[in-house]
């Protein structure tokens, strides 16, 4: 702890080789501000996108639909037939034959709200509810091909699937863009360093004629940049969260739930910015540094 505050509070002599002021001072400070409020957002879109598609995903994996055939004579029997197989099932906690008005508001952002379900060769559904251990998907495909011919047991893994490989995928493009913005914050804030340790080159000749080493010349340049990047990155952090907290509450894609933002432990990751930030540019700084300090020898 003792060196961070060392750091931080600097050497006021050495400090005078960087200048307070200036372009590659307000560059500094703006390319950390734009790249943390960037990275916010990023951060806010990946999290949100990817707790969305889990939660899409736990609801498919919580239910399953029973498809009868659609012809009406054969309904009836095929009811009975597929609820006593449902219940006689291990690891189906309930079954549930759907309403004609449950089955007609499924319909109705195709077919509008006044659609005659009763008179419309369309199939029965049966919702199954499985119990904590589950049940075997294809022992239960097997008893209803075989006691209840033409029923369907969609157990929502054609949908489940990708919703959990489009999570994935949405969080692994999250980190490769916010590793992208971090590379050109480094990018940046080398090329100000080079810039503010060229125009000091007359500074840093008397500081070596009167035995300073480059060691103690870089650290000056190091700790000043790491400190504008690192304010300037919680500027662009505060705006962009302030932006979010602005934003209207509403659910996404309807009655998910899952508003665009940052929830419970998430908020680690957006205070983490600042301090990721000055990490990026003490390294780059550092390196910038030592490479000009060597080639003005």
């Amino acid at each position: 702890m003792k060196p961070v505050i060392a750091f931080i509070k600097g050497d006021p002599l050495a400090d005078r080789a960087v200048p307070a002021t200036g372009m590659s001072a307000r560059l500094t400070v703006f390319v950390a501000a734009a790249m943390a409020f960037l990275a916010v957002f990023v951060l806010a879109l990946s999290l949100t996108a990817g707790r969305l598609a889990s939660s899409w995903a736990d609801d498919l994996a919580q239910t399953a639909t029973l498809r009868l055939p659609a012809d009406l004579e054969q309904t009836n029997a095929a009811l009975r037939a597929a609820v006593t197989v449902l219940q006689t099932t291990t690891g189906v906690a309930s079954a549930r034959v759907l309403e004609a008005d449950e089955q007609r508001a499924l319909l109705a952002p195709w077919f509008g709200p006044d659609i005659p379900v009763e008179s419309l060769p369309v199939p029965q559904l049966i919702e199954i509810l499985p119990d904590e251990t589950g049940y075997d998907a294809a022992g239960l495909r097997a008893r209803l091909q075989a006691e209840v011919p033409g029923a369907v047991l969609d157990d929502h893994g054609a949908w489940r699937e990708p919703l959990q490989a489009a999570a994935q995928r949405l969080r692994l493009v999250g980190w490769s863009v916010l590793a992208l913005i971090g590379t050109v914050m480094a990018a940046m804030i080398t090329l100000a360093a080079h810039a503010s340790l060229a125009a000091n080159a007359q500074i840093i000749r008397v500081l070596r004629l009167v035995g300073a080493r480059d060691g103690y010349i870089a650290r000056a340049f190091v700790r000043r940049f790491t400190l504008r990047a690192g304010l300037g990155a919680i500027i662009g952090t505060a705006l962009a969260l302030l932006v979010l907290q602005g934003m209207p509450e509403a659910d996404v894609v309807g009655g998910t739930g899952a508003d665009f933002g940052f929830v419970g432990l998430d908020w680690i990751w957006p205070l983490a910015i600042p301090v990721l930030s000055a990490i990026v540019a003490f390294a780059a700084t550092r390196a910038a540094a030592a490479r000009r300090l060597k080639e003005q020898t």
